[in-house]
């Protein structure tokens, strides 16, 4: 059977990594072949972060960052075409996420901005390039997010057993697939690892809190805890998604002034338990039991993943390895298909997930030619 080879291409709020994955679609189904990681250097990051606040003069970083990221995106895919053994010819086309720099589905107009020229990406690697998936399901009254839980219907659904995919990056989120999939819930639950990262970032001057080993040296501040949880996000009802705009350095230092005696330790383990604790209360609003596969950055924190099983103690917890999908390569595949679905002219969103007024295909074509 000849090969039907997608890339897809994810970097997401967590800023720590371009995700490249190759993807054959031969069989109708995804089958991950390799993948490749393009790490973010730093002066890239620190544009990124600044350009995630709020501030004046943004145009001319806006438009370089644009091009940077471009540039950035089209290595990964290089680099993994290297590591493949394969040419740009052997490839169907790249379904790139892009780089979130604002999400603001609740402003009047809605928008959402994601960089990484897709025109860059297709001029240096050779291959067609499908971005700018979310902007669609925005003009059709969504919230452009999350996209992901259409794929995970098509590739987790499992007969006569409820599942949670829960995806634990920056920003976590989550998709209900009732048993046999007849009902698919998705919306962001709230932050997964960034406010965790700000956190140790400041204090340690380390990029993640690897396994949680710093939280776990903690103990958490239940008066925090109880604030921290008091946030009108987490009562707000579904369709629902959010980003750093809103959980974010600026938010959680408004958030400490009143805590200034704990100690750092504590402060990180009291967002870890936040991070938990806000994903289980969503979960547990929608099913009692059943199976909760993680995937995402978080799914490597042995720390966060004990005290997830710990407060979701009747439901199963393991990651998406176990239904044969690394964790850390979910979310690429998953831009890989959506890619696939707007070449096929297939609808990529759940209308009932992103509050769409109609499903539609999702993305815009920028050829290589």
């Amino acid at each position: 059977m000849k090969p039907d080879y997608y890339i897809g291409l994810m970097s997401g709020t967590s800023m720590d990594g371009v995700d490249a994955v190759l993807v054959n679609f031969a069989s109708g189904s995804p089958v991950f072949e390799c993948a490749y990681t393009e790490p973010i250097p730093a002066h890239i990051l620190s544009g990124l972060q600044r350009l995630c606040a709020p501030s004046n003069n943004e145009i001319n970083p806006l438009g370089q960052l644009d091009r940077h990221v471009g540039k950035l995106f089209a290595r990964a895919v290089n680099q993994l075409l290297i590591k493949a053994k394969l040419t740009p010819e052997q490839i169907t086309a790249i379904g790139s996420h892009g780089q979130t720099v604002r999400h603001m589905p609740d402003l009047d107009p809605s928008f959402t901005l994601q960089i990484g020229d897709p025109n860059t990406i297709a001029a240096e690697t050779g291959i067609n390039v499908i971005a700018d998936f979310r902007s669609k399901d925005i003009a059709l009254g969504g919230q452009g997010a999350p996209l992901v839980p259409a794929f995970h219907q098509q590739v987790f659904t499992k007969p006569d057993i409820d599942r949670v995919i829960l995806n634990i990056g920056g920003i976590a989120n989550i998709t209900y697939l009732s048993a046999n999939a007849e009902q698919v819930i998705g919306f962001d639950t709230g932050p997964g690892n960034t406010l965790m990262d700000t956190f140790i970032q400041q204090e340690r001057q380390q990029a993640y809190d690897n396994n949680g080993q710093w939280a776990a040296s903690g103990t958490v501040n239940k008066a925090l805890l109880s604030q921290l949880l008091s946030h009108s996000y987490f009562a707000m009802s579904y369709p629902k998604s959010t980003g750093r705009e809103l959980f974010n350095r600026k938010w959680l230092a408004q958030q400490l002034a009143n805590f200034t005696a704990i100690a750092p330790e504590d402060i990180q383990a009291t967002l870890l338990d936040f991070t938990c604790y806000s994903i289980a209360n969503d979960i547990r609003r929608l099913t009692t039991n059943g199976e909760i596969l993680v995937c995402g950055g978080g799914a490597r924190n042995s720390t966060l993943m004990a005290r997830l099983a710990e407060i979701l103690a009747h439901h199963t917890l393991t990651t998406t390895a176990s239904a044969g999908i690394d964790p850390q390569w979910v979310e690429g595949i998953a831009f890989a298909w959506l890619a696939m679905r707007f070449v096929h002219r297939l609808p990529g969103n759940l209308p009932a997930v992103t509050g769409a007024s109609r499903a539609a295909i999702l993305g815009g074509l920028f050829v290589a030619d």
